[in-house]
């Protein structure tokens, strides 16, 4: 059996991959990246929340300009999953405005990155229209 590895922290995988956000206590912002106090309100405690694994597209650009390797054209967007602001790409769906529009109603889906030598996959995210 071939072990995975998510590309980042919060992505949780499993039979229902979702992501996990850090809830500070005191005022309800969520943060994904590791934090020593809330940059809302200054708290310095927090708690793991489940995201959930739909959400809304609230803003997104086509990129059509990237690094040396990455493929062009893609979609990066942010999208509203229930109050929770997760920036992702879109995927599996054509790079075009015919096909991306905001408000479109889109889940998390995984995918694979790639498999080094022994045999460990890397799993990333990015959110598909429903």
């Amino acid at each position: 059996m071939s072990q995975q590895v998510a590309l980042v922290d919060y992505l949780v995988l499993g039979n229902e991959p979702h992501l996990v956000a850090h809830e500070c206590t005191n005022c309800g912002a969520r943060y994904f990246d590791r934090r020593n106090a809330c940059a809302s309100c200054e708290a310095d405690e927090f708690v793991d929340v489940d995201v959930p694994t739909t959400g809304e597209l609230r803003a997104f650009t086509i990129v059509s300009l990237a690094a040396p390797g990455i493929d062009v054209p893609f979609v990066a967007g942010v999208i509203d999953c229930d109050g929770t602001s997760v920036r992702a790409n879109v995927i599996n769906t054509p790079p075009d405005p015919e096909h991306v529009t905001l408000g479109m109603k889109v889940k998390l889906a995984t995918y694979s990155i790639g498999t080094d030598d022994q045999g460990t996959e890397a799993v990333g995210f990015g959110f598909e229209p429903i």
